[in-house]
């Protein structure tokens, strides 16, 4: 009986793991559209993210992008944090997130335009 409990406990792990789906996030500011999506499924450790920014249908390469992604001070545990700059590559600006612990990490994706205005998408994901 434990070993039929085992190998189901094994299949429901595999088949929540294979169900997992990359990121993908679509936001507006500014008169610009953005799309933030992973290569991979978010994992405890290195992710590597990807920022589109779009204006009128077309991509724009000329911005400074930038993420925050922390997770807020709980009860016996501390404030935890993790930016990186994207570096443009192929039109996208790439960047690498190490998350320390499963659970939900808020985010703030900022990017600087040509012309010195910031902007600034909130959200959340979720490991």
């Amino acid at each position: 009986m434990k070993l039929f409990l085992k190998v189901i406990s094994i299949l429901a792990l595999t088949i929540g793991l294979l169900n997992a789906e990359p990121i993908n996030l679509n936001g507006s500011k500014g008169g610009y559209d953005v799309n933030f999506s992973s290569e991979k499924t978010l994992v405890v450790g290195d992710n590597v993210m990807f920022v589109t920014v779009t204006k009128d249908g077309k991509v724009v390469t000329d911005v400074k992008v930038k993420a925050k992604f922390f997770m807020p001070e709980m009860p016996g545990m501390p404030y935890m944090e993790y930016k990186d700059k994207g570096k443009l590559v192929d039109g996208k600006y790439k960047m690498s997130i190490n998350f320390a612990m499963g659970g939900t990490w808020q985010f703030h994706l900022m990017f600087k335009t040509a012309d010195g205005e910031v902007h600034k998408i909130r959200s959340s994901v979720n490991l």
